[in-house]
């Protein structure tokens, strides 16, 4: 039998698609179909990635509106459980630089998807027992760049992490995913990053 990872509130499946496409038994806990405060894991659960929303964590949110950290946590905690009933060979939970990291530990790990190779920045943190993924780029100049996207006057660097004009331009690089709105869109995993997680937590099927 192939190994089980679950992906863990993963919208499109993005982060988990190098498992998938390599023969692993990847099993998509999203809504609508699949809530992880109600899902009872399998037995033998190999990995864990677990992306919950960062919508109420977000420092991008409009200050005028209220957040409800009550209910962010309670999918944060739900992966949690789920990881602890299944105690798997590695897990990682992620989630863009925001007030997460404030109710969890000091992160294992930090990263942008241009040092992967994805011309585009998301600084992201990552919590969990997995072996870090290797950085390709060391600098913005030597990654390869994504011509027309939109950058924000005053900064240097494109970036989807809130609403801009930057969504249609990336549905290229996406090709496969049903992108159905703007959260789903900045919620993908940068592929290059996904690629590299893969090949340093993978065993082989």
């Amino acid at each position: 039998m192939s190994k089980i990872i679950l992906d863990l509130c993963g919208g499109t499946g993005s982060w988990s698609k190098p498992y998938k496409d390599a023969g692993y038994d990847v099993r998509l806990i999203t809504l609508p179909n699949n809530d992880v405060r109600t899902y009872e894991p399998p037995k033998d659960v190999y990995g864990i990635l677990a992306a919950p929303p960062c919508t109420e964590f977000s420092i991008a949110k409009n200050h005028k509106l209220k957040r409800d950290l009550d209910a962010g946590m309670e999918i944060v905690n739900a992966c949690l459980s789920i990881i602890k009933k299944c105690d798997p060979v590695f897990w990682a939970i992620e989630n863009p630089v925001g007030l997460l990291r404030f109710f969890l530990w000091k992160p294992n790990y930090t990263f942008q998807p241009w040092e992967f190779g994805d011309g585009w920045c998301k600084r992201t943190l990552l919590w969990g027992k997995f072996n870090n993924p290797i950085k390709k780029v060391k600098r913005w100049e030597d990654c390869p760049k994504i011509e027309g996207l939109y950058i924000r006057p005053g900064r240097g660097k494109p970036s989807i992490a809130f609403n801009h004009k930057n969504h249609a331009r990336f549905i290229r690089q996406f090709d496969g995913y049903e992108i159905t709105d703007d959260a789903m869109f900045r919620a993908i995993t940068p592929p290059g990053f996904a690629k590299a997680f893969f090949n340093s937590n993978n065993e082989g099927i």
